[in-house]
């Protein structure tokens, strides 16, 4: 059995190349929570990594118990069952895809499957090429498909190591061939050992209906109007419970209960407005998850190299802008950064409460933070001089610590709050889903006040050179223009 006294030398004898990704992120969060195996101070000391490293132990000794398991009852397979494969193989040609190896293809079945956090990508790929049988498909759709598994190859989320590596090249032979010998469109069509072959892999994984809950609930975090997805989603956990489709033997019947508490309390008190998740929950679950999520900080992260059609038809989120911030702005992406400068008196204050207000109307909670002149008389003046009072925008004379239940940060000013280039990208960093604005003071010569690295690392730049009138300068909509007043 694998513990934390002797996690190295047990885990040194695991491939964990060939295991669930899930499992490949729970070992390397262990390695790096505990210096490689020779620090386990900090699983010790705090019980949020202690209960992600035991659930990550209860998995992977489960998984590593099943295969010596498997390794057993393959050994006492006949040399003749081998070789009645091998001609089998030989006869059916080169268009049959050869019977699951001894691997764990040949340990579970549609009746028995293996429950799983996350379907492996090898997995998605051979059901989207078993679902083309007896389909007409276009030379543009062969291609997208191709493309799509190379990329997934290159970036090294189907590897040589694979348990199905052998049905990748299979498929990925099968498409080139049929890419380059088709017209415009073919029908597929599989022989009747080939798609049973791969029919039967797609049903031998399938994902834990903790995990489904625990996406969707993480989904959840920070957003607001989730109340009745919210309740919709307690009430489904609480059938799942009483039809037996989760047991107390699941490995995160933990965590399920937990998220059902948070989940009760959220709908039945009416003055939480948004489901805020703990920073270490979200931790732990991205430790022994992996990817199993869409995203736990509510983005996709894109890879750093892709094929340029399928980049063409990725649809990035805009926030839509409209009328007059159109005109300067653009229509930027929902998690953008902007700089203004002017001169004072210029009217920069007043542009920004003014942005301030639209967006807390249209586009989300708003935080304006008045470093600069705080929460005066000269502030409350500029909000009711431009209307823009609204529950969704707020004023602080501080950063928060906590700026999860914002979607817009204005930072009034840069200079007054004592940030360096480096501690604006961290901000950013630690929340990549909101959109910060950052206000700067300027020098005599009508420059920003600051580091030319703050203009370089961010999306927009809003000048306000003369007084009532901002230009834009930065990536949506080079040239636009503004009559602040």
């Amino acid at each position: 059995m694998i513990t934390t006294n002797n996690y190295s030398e047990t885990t040194n004898k695991i491939n964990f190349n060939t295991l669930p990704e899930a499992l490949r992120k729970g070992h390397e969060f262990v390695l790096k929570a505990s210096s490689n195996g020779t620090d386990w101070n900090a699983y010790n000391s705090s019980d949020g990594i202690k209960k992600t490293v035991d659930l990550f132990l209860v998995k992977l000794n489960e998984v590593v118990n099943n295969a010596a398991k498997a390794t057993m009852k393959i050994g006492k397979q006949s040399t003749d069952k081998k070789e009645q494969v091998t001609k089998q193989n030989k006869t059916a040609g080169k268009q049959t895809l050869k019977p699951e190896t001894a691997s764990k293809q040949q340990i579970a079945n549609d009746s028995n499957p293996i429950f799983v956090e996350r379907i492996p990508d090898e997995i998605r790929f051979v059901k989207r090429f078993v679902n083309m049988d007896g389909k007409i498909k276009t030379k543009e759709e062969i291609l997208g498909f191709i493309n799509s598994l190379q990329k997934a190859i290159v970036e090294k989320k189907i590897r040589k190591s694979s348990a199905y590596a052998e049905q990748v090249k299979f498929i990925q032979g099968r498409l080139i061939h049929t890419y380059n010998s088709m017209k415009a469109q073919i029908k597929i069509e599989l022989k009747p050992e080939t798609f049973d072959a791969l029919k039967k892999l797609t049903g031998e994984e399938k994902v834990l209906s903790s995990i489904n809950f625990i996406k969707r609930y993480i989904g959840l975090n920070g957003k607001v109007g989730m109340k009745q997805k919210a309740k919709l989603l307690l009430d489904q956990i609480n059938r799942a419970i009483t039809k037996g489709n989760i047991t107390d033997n699941d490995p995160y019947i933990i965590e399920i209960h937990e998220l059902k508490k948070n989940l009760k309390t959220f709908v039945t008190t009416a003055g939480i407005k948004t489901l805020q998740i703990e920073q270490a929950t979200l931790n732990g679950l991205e430790g022994v998850l992996g990817c199993a999520c869409t995203s736990l900080n509510g983005i996709d992260t894109k890879p750093s190299l892709m094929n340029s059609m399928d980049f063409a038809n990725m649809h990035f989120d805009t926030i839509g802008l409209k009328g007059k911030w159109l005109d300067l702005i653009g229509d930027p992406s929902s998690n953008f950064t902007a700089m203004v400068f002017g001169k004072p008196k210029m009217g920069k204050s007043y542009l920004c409460i003014d942005f301030a207000g639209y967006l807390a109307r249209n586009h989300g909670k708003v935080l304006y933070v008045a470093k600069e002149e705080g929460l005066d008389y000269t502030l409350q003046m500029k909000l009711n001089d431009k209307n823009v009072m609204h529950p969704n925008l707020f004023v602080s004379s501080i950063l928060p610590g906590n700026l999860s239940a914002y979607d817009f940060l204005f930072l009034d000013s840069v200079n007054k709050m004592g940030l360096a280039p480096e501690d604006l990208t961290r901000l950013k960093n630690a929340n990549p889903t909101k959109s910060f604005i950052f206000i700067f003071q300027s020098t005599k010569a009508g420059a920003f006040r600051g580091a030319n690295t703050f203009q370089h690392d961010v999306d927009v730049v809003i000048e306000v050179p003369e007084r009532g009138k901002a230009v834009q300068m930065g990536r949506f909509n080079q040239g636009g223009n503004l009559e602040i007043f």
